[in-house]
């Protein structure tokens, strides 16, 4: 079983960067698909990035291209996610899922001058 946690979010003014973090523990993050959700107040949760296992091929939601990069860190278990020129819409809890079947908790990222 996988265990993930969430950090590195907080309250940002708009065009300003964060990252985030998704610690794994109880196994190797690299023998999955990591992907990084988020959820605004209100609205459905989308993925935003995601990396895959297999081929570290990575994909992006259309609303975060060329703004947020998602990279791993194999000798930490960590993957991170650098969020660029962030906006107000970027405003929402952020998850990170490990192969569909383990969340961790969120970390709020809030965008507001």
């Amino acid at each position: 079983q996988l265990q993930l946690v969430e950090s590195g979010g907080g309250l940002v003014q708009p065009g300003g960067s964060l990252r985030l973090s998704c610690l794994a523990s109880g196994s190797r993050s690299d023998y999955y698909t990591i992907g990084w959700f988020r959820q605004a107040p209100g609205k459905e949760r989308e993925k935003v990035a995601c990396l895959a296992s297999l081929d570290n091929s990575i994909h992006y939601g259309d609303s975060v291209k060329g703004r947020f990069a998602i990279s791993r860190d194999n000798a930490k278990n960590i993957v991170y996610l650098q969020m660029n020129d962030l906006r107000p819409e970027d405003t929402g809890v952020y998850y990170c899922n490990a192969g569909d079947l383990w969340w961790g908790k969120g970390t709020l990222v809030t965008v507001s001058s």
